[in-house]
């Protein structure tokens, strides 16, 4: 019994059996458009057909962002892609890569061919492209010696950069012969070695036209050579094998010119702001060390030898006066202390001499004192008022009288009075 898929297990199949063909991986396809629609993601859906079949196609949006035209129905194209098919739907459908117009339908296969297969070899990594000189002083030009573009990337070379030299090594740029004639050129220049920088091109023209830069023969001078190369061919649109190979692709020979040296007006517009920078960088600099070395030199005066010592002799001369001045004034000090002693000796020997005429009167008084007299046996009789008692009759007998001794005093009562009788002194 034969085996029986699914609907599903077969539409895989077919999809592996288109696969793995690799005459499917990467084929051509001729074809008109129809049934063309662009999607808003960006993807381009067709069908390409011709007069015996159709197959349904599709453009993806990263493979169509290199498109230089716009598709339209009715174009006839080439297509290059795989063919494979959408399980889903069982169709079988061609997954475009690239897609350009029919018209020189065998000179773009051979294009593609060629330019796959230098690819593969390497010859348009950009691990191998050089960088340009930023000023150089000898400039290539391999292209031919009459026509508007070699005019015209002399007249720009002048304008931007009189500075630099401009060598013509004069070629073919159409024919049969082109390419060899272009290929000789560079490897010259390169055994020449005076030149820094090498533009190949030439003006706009048909893919005929510029079909000696699309040669083998060309792209490898170019990849050989130890010189920068600049590819400057046709205009913005036409892409060459040239310029896949070379280090930098200009958009025209007018465009490379502008590329390969820097706007002279520009460089001194630079050179003029770095003669500024520069000159406020030195004034700073020697405003700096002007600065600096009055600063030193002010130091310098302030310890100079002589202007120290005498600086120190003014210090010593002030020293002396202070010290002076502070001798007088302990001077003066003692000489009023000691005039105050003095003073003070004087009130003493004075005070000595009214001390011992007190003396001698508080002997006297004392002499003359009632406890003196009372100290020899002595008393004094007062009354009960105080009153001190000199005649007898003022007393009566009872009557209470204070009697003070020399030492203390006693209580006493009158017993009884008795009056003297009168002497009577007689003188002889």
């Amino acid at each position: 019994m034969s085996h029986i898929y699914s609907v599903t297990q077969l539409g895989q199949e077919i999809k592996n059996l288109l696969e793995s063909r690799a005459d499917f991986r990467n084929i051509f396809v001729q074809g008109e458009i129809s049934n063309y629609k662009q999607h808003t993601s960006g993807h381009h859906y067709m069908t390409l057909k011709d007069e015996g079949g159709a197959i349904n196609a599709v453009l993806f949006r990263n493979d169509a962002q290199r498109l230089r035209f716009r598709l339209a129905n009715g174009m006839k194209v080439i297509a290059r892609g795989r063919i494979s098919s959408f399980p889903k739907t069982g169709q079988v459908q061609l997954y475009i890569a690239d897609l350009m117009p029919d018209g020189a339908g065998a000179l773009h296969l051979a294009f593609e061919q060629r330019k796959e297969a230098l690819a593969r070899e390497g010859l348009f990594d950009p691990a191998h492209k050089k960088p340009l000189p930023p000023l150089p002083e000898t400039i290539a030009l391999v292209t031919s010696p009459t026509g508007a573009a070699v005019r015209d990337m002399l007249r720009i070379l002048s304008r931007r950069f009189p500075l630099a030299r401009v060598q013509l090594w004069g070629v073919l740029v159409q024919g049969d012969q082109a390419a060899a004639s272009i290929a000789r050129a560079i490897a010259a220049v390169n055994a020449h070695g005076a030149a820094d920088v090498i533009i190949v091109g030439r003006g706009g023209g048909s893919l005929e036209d510029l079909w000696c830069f699309n040669e083998e023969v060309v792209a490898r001078a170019i990849f050989a050579s130890r010189i920068p190369v600049v590819s400057a061919v046709g205009h913005e649109p036409d892409v060459t094998i040239s310029d896949y190979a070379a280090d930098l692709r200009a958009p025209t020979p007018s465009g490379a010119a502008e590329l390969v040296v820097p706007d002279s007006a520009e460089l001194r517009l630079q050179l003029d702001r770095q003669m500024e920078r520069l000159s406020a960088a030195m004034h700073r600099r020697l405003t700096g060390a002007q600065r600096q070395t009055e600063r030193l030199a002010a130091s310098l005066e302030r310890y100079a030898p002589m202007r120290y010592a005498a600086a120190q002799q003014s210090r010593v001369d002030a020293l002396q006066g202070r010290l002076s001045q502070a001798m007088h004034r302990r001077m003066e000090t003692e000489r009023r202390r000691l005039l105050r002693s003095a003073g003070q000796l004087n009130g003493l020997r004075i005070l000595d001499g009214r001390r011992a005429r007190l003396g001698a009167a508080a002997g006297r008084l004392q002499a003359l004192s009632p406890l003196a007299v009372l100290s020899r046996g002595f008393s004094v009789v007062t009354d009960d008022r105080g009153n001190i008692m000199t005649d007898s009759t003022a007393l009566k007998t009872g009557d209470l009288v204070t009697l003070r001794f020399a030492s203390g005093t006693a209580q006493a009562e009158i017993r009884s009075v008795e009056q003297e009788k009168e002497q009577t002194c007689h003188r002889r």
